[in-house]
């Protein structure tokens, strides 16, 4: 029999289990409902699912509620009689509470585990969503990464990129003869921009050490696949800095992973909440771009599931690919709504016991209607399924005890103090202090050659001054020898027989 992860009851009285089975969890899914219908709940009810099955997760705490996955749920909780009465009344027998195997990560490094990525990583595609570049802007991005790429200079950190922008612009003219026209304006709004990230706190993103996909994709010894949670409150301040950062980390799972098929179970499942922020205002390059990953990297074993309030935020190109749909309460109150619950309901095969339109307007909180993949891959009859309780901790663990577990992580030794190795701004500074020395040498030499010929002209006027002295004495007294020989032979050359004797000398002197 397939292995399955046991999401609820369904079923008139939600005694039929409702199961998604996990060779089929890499075909991606669909989480979505309004605001306060129990979608972080299924979250992390699926989380542990997975994790006890021995499938590592990763997932972005939104509202920072899930840290409570590495804590195990309490019969003192106020909740635990209406929770009892639920895994009862849905056959989840026994409902026991437990805590899962965690690991904490923060972009910023506060609530856990540093996740750095490179710029040369990032790439300037994905940089160029992140700073919101303009498509002249993005080709001097471009420009000024193939340079770093023929020049043999990591891009590690945004001093790094900057550098190199300054390298550019201050050498346009040079470089646009073989990459085009590299406009100063373009490199000033690039520049302003990597301000405003550094200002958001982004710049701890970008540097090293990077993160190895190896430490998201780890069991713990029990065998349990490891809970990777992303800090993602103070990120959602943010929103193109996390759909970027999310979207980067889903681009290295597909570069990077190798080909597996159809697993009996996924490497890894990754939760992207929040996923409208995701294809706000993108362009259509990267929604192709999502589309291509989404639709390839379930063959390297990945399942992503799209976390939303509307299935209507997701592209329709995406959607098609998402076979396993855990659908709460939508709200109805205008015509926008009304066409987009319509819409949300047509993708459902129609169940005959309800109008699909109906029940996702009607379900309660932790109640949702749900379509899995079935045994022949093929979708589900559309059912209503009243979800499972959680078996670990309802809300958020205390702080200071996720502080001391990220501590005492091994991995807080690996990501915790930045490295800054040789890089683009190491090397371009190391270029610009030779320049410096080599021309502060050039100048001292040109004026030392400057001093030199000053005292050469002294000297050849003063030794000048001297021999035209010495011929106005000479000439004072009457012609000297030689002039008056000058003289006498000026006239003989006014004659033939001066002309002849002028022959006889100069052939005398020649030798014939």
């Amino acid at each position: 029999m397939d292995q399955t992860i046991f999401i609820g009851g369904g079923g008139v009285d939600y005694a039929t289990p409702q199961e998604l089975i996990l060779k089929y969890a890499n075909r991606h899914g669909l989480i979505a409902g309004a605001t306060g219908t129990g979608k972080t709940v299924t979250l992390q009810i699926m989380a542990e699912a997975f994790s006890a099955q021995g499938v590592p997760v990763f997932l972005s705490d939104v509202k920072g509620d899930l840290s409570g996955l590495a804590v195990a749920g309490s019969p003192d909780f106020k909740l635990h009689d209406a929770f009892s009465a639920r895994a009862q009344k849905i056959g989840l027998d026994p409902y026991d509470y437990r805590a899962f195997p965690v690991s904490f990560w923060d972009i910023f490094g506060e609530k856990g585990h540093s996740i750095r990525a490179t710029v040369s990583e990032m790439g300037p595609v994905l940089l160029a969503r992140l700073l919101e570049l303009t498509d002249a802007q993005e080709g001097a991005l471009t420009i000024a990464f193939r340079l770093a790429d023929e020049q043999g200079m990591d891009l590690l950190d945004l001093k790094d990129l900057q550098a190199l922008l300054v390298f550019v612009g201050e050498n346009a003219e040079e470089l646009q003869l073989r990459y085009g026209n590299i406009a100063a304006a373009s490199i000033g709004a690039i520049q302003r921009r990597l301000l405003v990230l550094e200002d958001q706190g982004g710049a701890g993103f970008f540097g090293e050490p990077a993160l190895e996909l190896s430490d998201l994709m780890r069991c713990d010894a029990a065998g349990q696949g490891v809970i990777n949670i992303l800090a993602a409150d103070r990120l959602m301040l943010s929103p193109r800095l996390y759909a970027t950062a999310l979207l980067w980390l889903l681009s290295e799972l597909f570069e990077t992973l190798p080909e597996v098929g159809d697993p009996d179970k996924p490497k890894l499942v990754f939760f992207f909440d929040e996923a409208h922020l995701l294809f706000d205002d993108a362009p259509k390059a990267l929604v192709q771009k999502v589309e291509q990953v989404a639709r390839l990297i379930r063959s390297k074993g990945v399942g992503v599931y799209f976390v939303t309030q509307n299935p209507a935020d997701v592209p329709d190109e995406i959607l098609g690919q998402l076979g396993n749909r855990v659908q709460h309460a939508l709200r109805a109150f205008t015509a926008k709504d009304q066409k987009d619950l319509r819409q949300a309901a047509d993708t459902y095969r129609p169940n005959p016991n309800f109008d699909t339109a109906d029940a996702i307007r009607e379900v309660g909180v932790g109640e949702a209607v749900v379509s899995f993949l079935g045994a022949k891959g093929a979708p589900s009859i559309v059912e209503r399924c009243l979800i499972r309780p959680p078996s670990s901790k309802l809300g958020p663990m205390d702080e200071a005890a996720r502080a001391a577990m990220v501590a005492a992580a091994p991995l807080q030794a690996k990501y915790g103090p930045p490295l800054d190795r040789e890089s683009a701004y190491e090397i371009l500074q190391a270029r610009a202090a030779k320049a410096a020395a080599e021309a502060e040498a050039a100048e001292a030499q040109r004026a030392d050659d400057e001093a030199a010929a000053r005292e050469f002209a002294s000297a050849q006027r003063y030794s000048g001054s001297r021999a035209q002295g010495t011929g106005r004495r000479r000439s004072s007294g009457g012609d000297s020898v030689g002039t008056a020989f000058a003289k006498s032979f000026a006239r003989q050359m006014g004659t033939r027989a001066g002309k002849a004797v002028l022959r006889g000398v100069l052939g005398a002197l020649s030798g014939r």
